[in-house]
């Protein structure tokens, strides 16, 4: 089964092989570092080059991960593992939210939802659901 971090991982190799540059935004320095390791892992016969944001070579590589008080190299793609709406979602062109189908999540992300829609942006959303 397919979880919604491992299905963000593979969000980051499609944006690489479709020459997308994306950030992905994670809250806390624990989710961080846990997205880091998984894109080292999730899959044996790819790699997604991806640095944090604080990195030297931010600005030259397509996938940066970001936190909220991180310098942003683009505003390219958005793709948020929060639980609240990244504090510099509206500066991006495109934003991405993966809905998992734990309950729980699932009442966050219509949260999300209604907050980026009454601010006139639009969201693409993955909803696991779907995938099962």
């Amino acid at each position: 089964m397919i979880t919604a971090f491992n299905y963000a991982c593979k969000l980051a190799k499609k944006a690489l092989d479709g020459g997308k540059r994306l950030v992905v935004f994670a809250p806390d320095e624990a989710l961080a570092s846990q997205f880091d390791r998984a894109l080292w892992t999730f899959s044996p016969h790819s790699f997604v080059p991806h640095v944090r944001a604080e990195h030297a070579l931010a600005a030259e590589t397509p996938v940066v991960i970001a936190h909220a008080g991180s310098t942003l190299p683009h505003h390219d793609a958005l793709l948020n593992l929060g639980d609240e709406p990244p504090p510099y979602f509206s500066r991006f062109e495109f934003l991405r939210e993966v809905v998992s189908t734990n309950p729980d999540d699932r009442l966050k992300a219509r949260e999300r939802l209604k907050f980026y829609k009454s601010r006139g942006f639009l969201v693409d959303t993955l909803d696991m659901a779907t995938l099962i």
